[in-house]
């Protein structure tokens, strides 16, 4: 778990900011949850045969006795948040979420124990259109905030029926050949074995090259589901390439998964991923509702903003420096920044009480392009000195109770 400082927030502002206006102009709106859970919650919803249950959740017994865990995903809890509060009774929803997120994992490069996601969750609607739109939204994001050159991979998990009849036809393909698997695999061909398919050990890989492939077991319908939705791809010009081996990690996903990738992360190479879960609701106590969703990792995603070639966010500089001195001008330019500042001005205050020179010093460093000047004489006189710093403009004296003057020649 990693301190941000004030150094490495402003790329994190600049993510927040362009997708919090994608979902204003997409119509979602904001949905927040509790960092705490009872656990059953992603015992029931993520899958008790999920490695993300079994190995990675920060899970404890509070002073009531009651088992929580620190929400190791956002879906569940929006799903979850939506039932308790009748949200679906209303209609369709559409909801984005943001936050840090929690599992026991080595930490690396763009992962941590303490990691942040931004999510999109389309609640009740079902159409392949949907799939569509919500792929649509992260694409855009992500190339507004100039992340490229991306890679949208997708596959079809069918419905449940189709998965029970390939697991069992993927299930007799790997005990015939046990020998040829890794620790890992093996053990989630007891438990969860299409997570098989996501291994990234060699010699597994070279297996399932000749393993069977989920779209054989897929029926008519779902088949024909999933050409639905790469025909509304291509019409948005959005390019994708079919992964067969892409399974989501999460018990709760159907038909369409997809991944958003990056060449420039190595092995962390997904920066966006999510899919349908249609049964999820139903799970969770709900009735039967179809949805979508994804999430991004704030974490590599500005690893790949910070990069050398990147454009870095301009850091915003105050409007206006505050150099103040002497008991009665310290007082005066509190109520003066603050007045200011209430203009909507970014205004920077000196702690005061050093001599004028230092103060300047620090004015100049911060990059204001102007100065106010308020001393014991400029306070007895009733007055303000305003010295521009980066032009060759004049002083200039204003009242002090004049705020509005000064707000306007300064916003000039």
């Amino acid at each position: 778990m990693v301190d941000l400082l004030p150094r490495d927030t402003e790329l994190w502002q600049l993510v927040e900011a362009t997708a919090r206006e994608h979902f204003q102009r997409a119509g979602v709106d904001e949905i927040r949850t509790p960092l705490l859970e009872q656990t059953q919650l992603f015992c029931r919803g993520i899958g008790a045969a999920t490695d993300v249950v079994g190995k990675e959740m920060y899970t404890f017994q509070d002073r009531g006795d009651r088992s929580c865990t620190l929400r190791p995903e956002g879906t569940a809890s929006v799903v979850r948040a939506a039932l308790e509060h009748g949200l679906l009774t209303q209609g369709p929803q559409r909801l984005w979420y943001g936050g840090p997120m929690f599992r026991y994992e080595r930490p690396q490069a763009g992962r941590q124990r303490q990691f942040h996601q931004i999510g999109l969750e389309f609640l009740g609607l079902g159409e392949p259109r949907s799939d569509v739109e919500a792929i649509a939204i992260a694409w855009d994001l992500l190339m507004d905030l100039g992340v490229g050159p991306l890679a949208l991979e997708l596959n079809s998990l069918g419905t449940a029926e189709d998965r029970i009849h390939y697991r069992q036809t993927l299930v007799a393909f790997l005990q015939a050949h046990r020998a040829d698997l890794d620790v890992d695999s093996l053990d989630r061909l007891e438990r969860n074995p299409l997570r098989i398919l996501d291994s990234k050990h060699p010699a597994t890989q070279a297996l399932l090259a000749t393993a069977p492939m989920l779209s054989e077991a897929l029926s008519p319908a779902s088949q024909d589901r999933f050409e639905q939705v790469l025909d509304g791809l291509r019409t948005l010009a959005i390019p994708f390439r079919i992964n067969s081996r892409l399974v989501r990690g999460l018990d709760y996903y159907c038909h369409t998964a997809f991944e958003i990738t990056s060449d420039q992360l190595g092995a962390q190479a997904t920066v966006c991923g999510g899919g349908r879960y249609d049964g999820l609701v139903d799970q969770l106590g709900g009735t039967p509702t179809p949805a979508i969703g994804w999430a991004l990792g704030l974490e590599r995603l500005v690893l790949l903003l910070a990069q050398p070639d990147r454009l870095r966010p301009a850091p915003l500089k105050p409007h206006l420096y505050v150099v103040n001195r002497g008991a009665g001008a310290e007082a005066a330019a509190l109520v003066l920044a603050r007045a200011l500042r209430r203009h909507g001005l970014r205004v920077q205050l000196d702690p005061g009480g050093a001599a004028f020179s230092k103060q300047f010093k620090r004015a100049d460093r911060s990059g204001a392009p102007w100065a106010a000047v308020l001393g014991e004489e400029e306070w007895s006189n009733g007055q303000v000195l305003l010295k521009p710093l980066r032009s060759a403009q004049s002083d200039q004296l204003c009242a002090l109770d004049d705020v509005e003057a000064m707000a306007a020649r300064l916003q000039a």
